[in-house]
């Protein structure tokens, strides 16, 4: 349904415990529409850049909007989640919930948040929300932690309010959503829901899909796991392209002008990365275990991925012959374009892969630099592609920046030592590049 809001917007106390991506965008979003945040978090030097008006990340739009906010005095960042319960009216949990290795969701420190919300909940009512990427049955647990450890807490509701924000565009997906998803069981809990989202209803036109908790909780794994189905069917079709002599780019149009189907995802390439889409499908596959529904689907999905970018190292390996020894440089390194997050990236699985066969690699992104020297400091890491690029005998693109589509190619193919470019991601116009001199090898053709 969408719901239609005509009463005057009223401020509300909102806590959001964990300054994550998740938490810290939902605060943002939601003093920058109006209401007064709280925002806690365990990190004190996290919590001090924050104050200062400095992401921990990379969002596009978002450290312009904390800045502003906190200059406000609409948004505060603490580190007393009992300070944060008491001044709060909703609380959102926006805590990590890392994989187990058995791709279960790691719920410890969203029972940890639970144990402390119970030993602080004042007389007053309280609305507690899941906005944790959490299984079936989360909010159900928390309930009963909440009861088990203050049996005399008087007037509560846990509800489920799933987020579905992509990276790189948070704040886009925040405030101007599809559908806002909110499970709950009390009329009380789905009225102040709707306040919470009032202005952003007001103003757009997202779906408030008002549903049952165990509903909303699935609808989640449900969408990232089909998303990330179509990637890999893209996939699958790439694979088929290359050993038939078809092109994937025009078979996977000619399947996406179908509206039933549409061309969002349908795009072959070295598979999916990031923290959402692994975590989220493996904790799916291990919920449909634990209810007695067959996981085949979403484990030919896992293995498709995985199977991605080791075709794309194949290919290297193929047209390379040796690789010890030889310079190659990667451009993107991120595991999508306008992010500097490397959570499961593609291209760190490449580079270590290279590494290991003993090529010399060189490198350049334009936001992940300083998290990538971390992760793989053997890599040699420039400050432009150009540089990136200059003696390399083959250049290797892993992430779609839109950088990497507008390359003076003639520049570039007179820095390269051998003209060869292997792109992972087809944003490289084929035609350019070999006017320019180079052999080019994208995926699905």
């Amino acid at each position: 349904m969408i719901c239609s809001m005509d009463k005057k917007f009223k401020p509300i106390r909102i806590g959001i415990i964990g300054a994550g991506y998740v938490g810290l965008t939902t605060g943002v979003c939601f003093s920058d529409i109006g209401h007064q945040v709280l925002c806690a978090d365990s990190d004190s030097s996290k919590l001090e850049r924050l104050r200062q008006g400095e992401s921990p990340f990379f969002e596009p739009g978002l450290e312009e909007l904390l800045r502003k906010n906190v200059a406000s005095g609409r948004l505060r960042f603490i580190s007393d989640n009992t300070e944060l319960v008491a001044n709060s009216d909703v609380i959102f949990i926006c805590v990590n919930t890392p994989p187990k290795s058995d791709g279960r969701a790691d719920l410890r420190y969203v029972e940890q948040v639970a144990k402390e919300i119970a030993f602080a909940l004042p007389d007053e009512y309280r609305l507690i929300v899941d906005k944790s990427t959490v299984p079936v049955h989360t909010a159900e647990k928390v309930t009963e932690t909440i009861r088990r450890y203050r049996p005399d807490a008087k007037s509560f509701d846990v509800v489920s309010n799933p987020e579905f924000l992509r990276e790189g565009s948070a704040i886009e997906d925040t405030m101007r959503p599809d559908r806002i998803v909110v499970g709950a069981s009390s009329d009380r809990a789905r009225q102040l829901m709707r306040e919470v989202y009032q202005p952003i209803l007001n103003q757009t036109k997202a779906e408030l899909c008002e549903v049952s908790i165990r509903s909303a909780e699935l609808i989640k794994h449900g969408a990232n796991t089909l998303l990330a189905t179509k990637i890999s069917f893209a996939n699958l079709i790439a694979d088929a392209c290359e050993n038939v002599g078809a092109n994937a780019s025009e078979v996977l149009h000619g399947i996406g002008i179908d509206r039933r189907i549409g061309e969002a995802f349908l795009k072959p390439g070295i598979g999916f990365g990031g923290s959402c889409f692994p975590k989220d499908i493996a904790a799916f596959r291990h919920t449909l275990q634990t209810v007695g529904v067959s996981p085949a689907l979403v484990t030919a999905v896992e293995e498709i991925n995985d199977t991605a970018y080791r075709r794309f190292l194949q290919r290297i390996e193929r047209v390379l012959w040796v690789l010890d020894g030889k310079r190659i440089c990667v451009l993107g390194l991120s595991f999508k374009a306008n992010t500097d997050d490397l959570r499961n990236a593609p291209s760190l699985r490449i580079i270590r892969a290279l590494l290991k066969e003993g090529a010399v690699v060189s490198a350049y992104d334009p936001k992940a630099r300083a998290k990538a020297q971390h992760a793989v400091p053997e890599v040699k890491y420039a400050d432009n592609p150009y540089a990136a690029a200059e003696g390399s005998e083959a250049i290797v693109v892993c992430t779609e920046w839109d950088e990497f589509t507008q390359l003076d190619l003639p520049r570039l193919r007179k820095l390269v030592l051998m003209p060869i470019i292997f792109d992972g991601r087809n944003v490289i116009n084929r035609a350019s590049a070999e006017a320019a001199g180079f052999t080019y090898y994208g995926v699905g053709h």
